[in-house]
This record gives C-alpha cells, sequence and structure tokens, in this order.
C-alpha cells in the first residue's frame, strides 16, 4: 500500500498567488496515479457528459487547430479530436506528471498522430497569435490565480472570430442543494479520495477551490476584461458546473 502524504494546505484566500502557484504544481504531481477514477467517482461520472457538452460547442472554421489548456490527463483533449475528427489537438500542461500520464492515455488508444503535448505555463502561452480556431480549459481556471491574465493568453492565440471555452465547478447558489453541496464538498468528498488517493488533502484544496470560485456572473465579467465577446454560459447538472464560451473580437 502506498504511504500517504500527510500535507496540510492553506485555505486558496489566504495564501499569495505564487503560493498558490506553487501548492497546484506539488497536488496534481501526487494526485495523477488515481486521477480519472477519482474524478469518474466523485462526479458520478457527469464529467464525461460535461466534457462532451463543452466539445459539442466548439467551432473550427479556419485553421482546425485546437488548443487544450491545463489539459491534465487530456481527457477533454481526446473528446475534441472524437467529436471533431478534421483537428489538430495541442495538449499544453506544467506538471509534468499529468503530462506522462496524458502520453499514455493517447498512446493506448493510438491518437499520437491527432494530439500532441507541450510543458509550459498557461500565462505565457508558447505560440502566435492567431494561431487556433478554439482554446478550451476543463476544471483547470480555478488553479491559476490571475485567471484574467490566462484567459487574455487562451484569447491571443485564438484567430479573430475564435472561441475561448472554459468548464469550471462552481458552487451552487440555491440555498437547499448548496448546503448539500458544501457538505459534501467538506466531508464526503474527502473522506472518499483517502480510500484512493495517497495525498486527500488535495480534495480538501479542491473543495476549497470550488467554494472561492467566482459565481458565473462575475466570471463573465472577468471574461468580457479579458477581451472577450458574446459571453455565453451553460449551467449543467443544478448549477454545479458551468460551461462559459467567448468570442474574441474580429
Amino acid at each position: 500500500m502506498e504511504k500517504q502524504i500527510t500535507t496540510r494546505y492553506r485555505p486558496v484566500d489566504t495564501i499569495t498567488e505564487t503560493e498558490h502557484t506553487g501548492m497546484v504544481k506539488e497536488i496534481f504531481a501526487t494526485i495523477t496515479r488515481r486521477y480519472d477514477l477519482l474524478n469518474r467517482l466523485l462526479s458520478l461520472r457527469r464529467d464525461i457528459a460535461w466534457r462532451r457538452c463543452a466539445a459539442r460547442h466548439m467551432r473550427f472554421t479556419r485553421t482546425c487547430r485546437y488548443l487544450d489548456v491545463a489539459t491534465g490527463t487530456a481527457d477533454l483533449a481526446l473528446e475534441v479530436a472524437r467529436q471533431h475528427p478534421r483537428t489538430t489537438v495541442t495538449a499544453l500542461d506544467f506538471v509534468g506528471e499529468m503530462i506522462d500520464a496524458g502520453v499514455r492515455k493517447i498512446e493506448e488508444r493510438n491518437m499520437q498522430s491527432r494530439i500532441a503535448f507541450v510543458r509550459s505555463d498557461a500565462l505565457n502561452l508558447p505560440f502566435p497569435n492567431d494561431h487556433f480556431d478554439v482554446a478550451g480549459i476543463a476544471f483547470g481556471i480555478r488553479n491559476i490565480p490571475d485567471k484574467t491574465a490566462a484567459l487574455k493568453e487562451m484569447t491571443r492565440v485564438v484567430i479573430p472570430g475564435g472561441q475561448v471555452l472554459v468548464l469550471e465547478m462552481h458552487f451552487p447558489r440555491q440555498p437547499l442543494f448548496r448546503s448539500f453541496y458544501s457538505i459534501y464538498l467538506t466531508y464526503l468528498m474527502p473522506s472518499l479520495a483517502r480510500s484512493f488517493s495517497r495525498n486527500p488533502a488535495a480534495y480538501l484544496y479542491l473543495a476549497d477551490s470550488i467554494m472561492h470560485f467566482p459565481p458565473p456572473p462575475e466570471f463573465s465579467r472577468i471574461m468580457r476584461d479579458s477581451g472577450l465577446t458574446k459571453i455565453q454560459r451553460y449551467s449543467l447538472t443544478l448549477g454545479i458546473t458551468y460551461l462559459h464560451v467567448g468570442i474574441k473580437g474580429v
């Protein structure tokens, strides 16, 4: 049996941006082994449907290139490649352990010709302006302290008229469901993670990051402040997840 990591992580509203970035890198380097299993378990497999929804909203009009930011183990990258067979996908992450897991998954599915990996930071994307039709990020923007800067970079690298999509979990607004979800995030989810992850404290951080993520209307404003227009948002599964879609101005 793997030895569990006993690190405790401070709440996200008490740390600096540099500390937050370092914490995220450590967390995702230590939960890779059963990351996909826990995603399915803790979301009751709804994460699969959410990614399918995001990919369905993507429009490839000129370059047929998609950038998957904070790709993790490449689930969204794979879904885009499946739904849009003419596209090529660039999957980017700054955690080497996550990229390694994604590479193994791509190789198992023989998708190496469609999906390429890049290790880099979301705040400094190593691509020219106007290079992709679509840039997306699934369940990663809440782990980036400077969300506006990340969105501006994603906007920069898509073509005029191209899309920036954000799939992210939110703390629900409805009072009764909000109370239940708070209990789930604070107690049930970490308890389940303790049985499967060698770093169960990571899931306390993930719960904290969801509870402190901006509500949907405020996140729409952040997208507008990042230079995106025609912002649309789609509530998924009682509002615990939203798909946010913005367009780069022509």
